[in-house]
C-alpha cells in the first residue's frame, strides 16, 4: 500500500489498485434509480444493490483484496489457510474468497449469528467455530486460534487491504451515478464507510472539501459505535444489541477507519430497530428486494426521518447486505 497524505490509512491510489486486483472476482452490482417522490421523499434516490454481491454483501470486496494482496506478497498465504471472526457476512465473504482461491478457511462466529448466515458458511466449505455471545468474543477466540495455527488472519474492518477493497464500491458507484450530493452508509465496525469516505476524500488534504459528496453514517440505536466514537473523539467500547447486531454489532469502530472518519465523514445518525424492520419490509413490498436488517439500515434513515433531505438532493444509498432470513420478511 502507498503512503498517504495526512496520515490517512488508504488513498484513492490504493483503492484503484484494489479495484484492478479484485476485478475478475467480484460483481459490478447494479444501481436502481427510483422514481421521483419514491417513499414520499423529495430527493432523487439511487440504491446501490451490494446485496447482490458474491456471498451476499459488500464484504467480498475486502476479503478478495486481503487474500490476493497476501498472495502477491513475499510471505504468501500460510499452509493453514485463512482465519476470520464475523457476525456472519465477513465470514461468508472470506469463506467464499478462500474457496474460489483454493484455500482452507476457519471462521469464528458468535452465538447471535443468524442460522441463514451460518448455513452460508457451510455452503462455502468453511470450518465453523460458533462461540461467544458477541462478535468481540468470537474475535478473541479467533485470535487465540490464529496464534496456534499460523493461519492468515483477515480482520472484518480494521485492516488496510480490507478498507481498500471496500472502497472499490464507492469508485464503482461514482462511475455509475455521477454528482451524488450525499451517500448514506450503514455502519458496524466501519470498514465500508471508511473505504467509501477515503475514496471521496480530497487527495491532498485527506478530508472532504466543499462540493464533495457528503458521507453520512447510519447506525441502529442499539449499535452506536461510530456515533459514540465521534462524540468521544476516539474509538470507544459500546454495548451492542438489537435486530441488526449480527451484521452491525461491532463493539467499537476500527482505529484505521476512525482516522478517515474524523476527517471525511459528515456525521452519524441513529435509527430505531422498528424503523429498520419497517424499511426491510418496505424494500420487499415495493421493490421485491430481500435484504437483511443491516442492509436496510441506511435507507431507514430516510424513511424514518433521521436524515432529512433537501428538495432535489441526489442521494446514494448503499444496500449493503442480502443475507436475510426470509421467514422474517413480509
Amino acid at each position: 500500500m502507498t503512503a498517504n497524505p495526512g496520515n490517512a490509512p488508504i488513498s484513492r491510489t490504493d483503492i484503484e489498485a484494489a479495484a484492478h486486483r479484485i476485478g475478475g472476482y467480484v460483481r459490478r452490482t447494479p444501481v436502481i434509480a427510483l422514481e421521483e417522490g419514491a417513499f414520499g421523499l423529495p430527493a432523487a434516490l439511487f440504491l446501490k444493490l451490494e446485496s447482490l454481491q458474491h456471498a451476499g454483501s459488500f464484504k467480498a470486496r475486502g476479503a478478495f483484496n486481503a487474500l490476493l494482496s497476501a498472495r502477491e506478497s513475499s510471505r504468501g498465504i500460510p499452509a493453514a489457510g485463512v482465519i476470520a471472526a464475523s457476525g456472519g457476512n465477513h465470514g461468508a465473504a472470506v469463506a467464499y474468497a478462500a474457496q474460489a482461491l483454493g484455500l482452507h478457511a476457519e471462521i469464528f462466529v458468535p452465538q447471535i449469528a443468524s442460522p441463514a448466515k451460518v448455513q452460508r458458511l457451510r455452503d462455502f466449505g468453511a470450518e465453523i467455530r460458533q462461540t461467544g455471545a458477541t462478535y468481540a468474543e468470537a474475535l478473541a477466540a479467533a485470535q487465540v486460534r490464529q496464534a496456534e495455527t499460523g493461519a492468515l488472519s483477515v480482520h472484518a474492518y480494521d485492516e488496510v487491504a480490507v478498507l481498500a477493497g471496500q472502497g472499490t464500491l464507492a469508485r464503482e458507484f461514482e462511475a455509475q451515478i455521477a454528482d451524488l450530493d450525499t451517500v448514506l452508509v450503514a455502519v458496524g465496525g466501519g470498514g465500508l464507510i471508511g473505504g467509501i469516505a477515503a475514496w471521496h476524500a480530497d487527495a491532498k488534504q485527506g478530508a472532504l472539501t466543499p462540493g464533495h459528496t457528503r458521507i453520512i453514517g447510519v447506525e441502529p440505536m442499539n449499535c452506536p459505535t461510530l456515533h459514540a466514537a465521534l462524540s468521544a473523539r476516539a474509538p470507544v467500547d459500546v454495548e451492542v444489541g438489537g435486530i441488526a447486531a449480527d451484521s452491525l454489532g461491532a463493539k467499537r469502530v476500527g482505529n484505521l477507519m476512525f482516522e478517515i472518519a474524523r476527517r471525511a465523514i459528515d456525521r452519524s445518525v441513529l435509527v430505531e430497530d422498528e424503523a429498520i424492520r419497517a424499511t426491510q419490509r418496505l424494500l420487499w413490498r415495493d421493490l421485491r428486494l430481500a435484504v437483511e436488517t443491516g442492509g436496510a439500515t441506511a435507507l431507514a434513515a430516510l424513511v424514518a426521518g433521521a436524515y432529512k433531505p433537501r428538495i432535489g438532493e441526489r442521494i446514494g444509498v448503499v444496500i449493503c447486505g442480502g443475507n436475510a432470513d426470509l421467514a422474517h420478511i413480509g
